[in-house]
């Protein structure tokens, strides 16, 4: 049994095409602009079968003849045995498999070798959110180093794996020359990135922490235009192509 936050079934910003998604309960960060904090507690949520997941999906297959089935959170590698359980049963049935992650888990050490690659065996594509690339801002900004997280999205190119990069720019955090381009160098290692997206913050994910009773620590901070989110992307692109 997986424990599952909720089910998106038309997402589109999810991987490529129209996405089946599967939000995982449970999530070891706490990233101060999280807008998911409902997913943290990996008690919470629903208990579902992979079964009960593909069956769903199998519903509205013809939606997803372009798309696929995605798997995001919370941190979906928290419950690696069901989601190698999910995927393997959605390749089976021909869809394409997507994994939105932080790589938390493998810098936590937790995930055996043998689980990991059986799971990349049935994963198309990873979307790999690096919060920052700092180590010591990024252990201010969700509690955890990115050490290990780094060394996933290594993993992932050594293993040919196509990776899309997410980056979330907070004014005053990662809105940042000098953390713009350390990424972008650091990315330009990689040759695996098939795509780059910058996340501008917004604040949308307040009214949660308000009906959960959570003090929303950005509560300060002004949302990212979409201005500065392109030029945001210049610098980390300009730093990948240096």
């Amino acid at each position: 049994m997986g424990k599952i936050h909720s089910l998106e079934t038309f997402g589109t910003v999810d991987g490529p095409g129209v996405r089946f998604v599967v939000f995982f309960q449970g999530c070891p960060m706490r990233c101060l602009y999280c807008h998911n904090p409902d997913t943290w507690d990996v008690n919470g949520g629903e208990e579902m079968t992979a079964e009960e997941i593909i069956d769903r999906l199998e519903r509205n297959r013809s939606f997803y003849r372009t798309g696929g089935i995605t798997a995001t959170g919370g941190e979906p590698m928290l419950q690696i045995d069901f989601l190698i359980e999910l995927f393997s049963l959605a390749k089976q049935s021909g869809f394409h498999t997507c994994l939105d992650t932080s790589g938390i888990m493998f810098g936590m050490d937790r995930t055996p070798t043998d689980k990991l690659e059986r799971l990349m065996e049935v994963t198309d594509l990873v979307m790999l959110d690096i919060k920052h690339i700092n180590e010591a801002q990024h252990k201010s900004l969700t509690g955890h180093s990115n050490t290990g997280i780094l060394a996933f999205a290594r993993y992932l190119d050594s293993i040919h794996k196509p990776v899309w990069i997410r980056h979330v720019v907070v004014p005053g955090i990662t809105y940042d020359k000098d953390e713009l381009t350390e990424l972008g160098a650091f990315l330009k290692t990689l040759h695996n990135v098939e795509k780059l997206e910058v996340l501008p913050y917004h604040s949308m994910g307040k009214v949660k922490y308000d009906s959960l009773g959570i003090d929303y620590p950005l509560k300060d901070t002004p949302q990212l235009t979409k201005e500065q989110a392109k030029e945001a992307e210049s610098i980390i692109r300009a730093a990948m192509q240096s």
